[in-house]
């Protein structure tokens, strides 16, 4: 396969998994939303992403150069549920597709939503959580890693084919934890 052929692939399943991740919701048919929703566990959820940090500005291109990643597009995603992300795509040439994103998911929202291979750990000070949130044939490929901040979290949602010539022998959640642990030393102390 081509390398535009895997950038095209890479993007495809980002999308798919952004629209997988989104859910289906009722809609508010026009009517005011609310200024925080509850989530199945009944847990709060904030009506916005946190906007203490901007993904697609906030990242330090010491990162990017690092990772080899380059920015692809911006993510403006909500749900009917009220999910929001608010970030950047961004790809690796050979490699993985990860977007960055804040959303209004927190860390105990993910875990009590029982992914499977859910991994809890610590970034920074800050509680994260790795999980699995695929079907089928792609479980292995992706991975979605919360990372916690004020009203939400950093999500950093990577898609990593095996057939990705100088990622794809390598976990995605080994590659999003990696990531991740670059990223939020960058977040301000008050997000």
């Amino acid at each position: 396969m081509t390398s535009r052929a895997n950038t095209l692939l890479g993007a495809a399943f980002v999308v798919a998994a952004v629209v997988l991740l989104s859910g289906c919701g009722p809609s508010t048919g026009g009517e005011a939303k609310p200024s925080a929703s509850s989530t199945s566990a009944g847990q709060t959820q904030a009506a916005n992403a946190p906007s203490a940090y901007d993904p697609c500005k906030d990242v330090p291109q010491a990162v990017l150069d690092s990772e080899k990643l380059r920015q692809t597009r911006i993510v403006n995603d909500d749900t009917s549920a009220g999910v929001k992300w608010r970030g950047c795509a961004y790809i690796r040439s050979n490699g993985y597709v990860v977007s960055i994103t804040t959303t209004n998911l927190t860390v105990d929202t993910t875990r009590s939503r029982n992914f499977p291979e859910t991994a809890e750990f610590t970034i920074n000070g800050r509680r994260a959580i790795s999980t699995r949130q695929f079907d089928g044939p792609f479980i292995k490929e992706a991975c979605t890693l919360n990372v916690e901040m004020k009203g939400g979290s950093l999500d950093f949602n990577l898609s990593n084919p095996p057939s990705n010539r100088d990622t794809g022998s390598i976990d995605s959640c080994v590659l999003a934890r990696g990531l991740a642990e670059k990223v939020v030393p960058s977040l301000p102390a008050s997000a």
